[in-house]
């Protein structure tokens, strides 16, 4: 039953900004009991960790991003963003919202967005 449906993605010149959407519906289902992450995959690589945030709210972020890109979380609306800030073609792939659920089960429950193109031209 739980979903999690990505929106914001677009084409954005060189050091522009998007911010990423990542709602997530189900009942029972609470951003604060998963690590929220999200990924992003160019063509012929692999699929990367961007940026994730804990339940506590602790944030990491890919060292490519540092600086430049934010992820939050809004629990009333069970949403998680990203911010993108200084935009470089670079930073072309698809974005993918992820969830783990916390404390760790066995087996791992994992959900995955569908994916939302982010092109940032030259």
């Amino acid at each position: 039953q739980v979903q999690l449906v990505e929106s914001g993605g677009g084409l954005v010149q060189t050091g522009g900004s998007l911010r990423l959407s990542c709602a997530a519906s189900g009942s029972d289902f609470s951003i604060m009991s998963n690590y929220m992450a999200w990924y992003r995959q160019a063509p012929g690589q692999q699929r990367e960790l961007v940026a994730r945030i804990s339940p506590g709210g602790t944030t990491e972020y890919a060292d490519s991003v540092k600086g430049r890109f934010a992820i939050s979380r809004d629990n009333t609306k069970n949403t998680v963003y990203l911010q993108m800030n200084s935009l470089k073609p670079e930073d072309t792939a698809v974005y993918y919202c992820n969830a783990v659920r916390y404390p760790m089960t066995y087996p791992m429950m994992i959900w995955w967005a569908q994916g939302t193109q982010v092109t940032v031209s030259s």
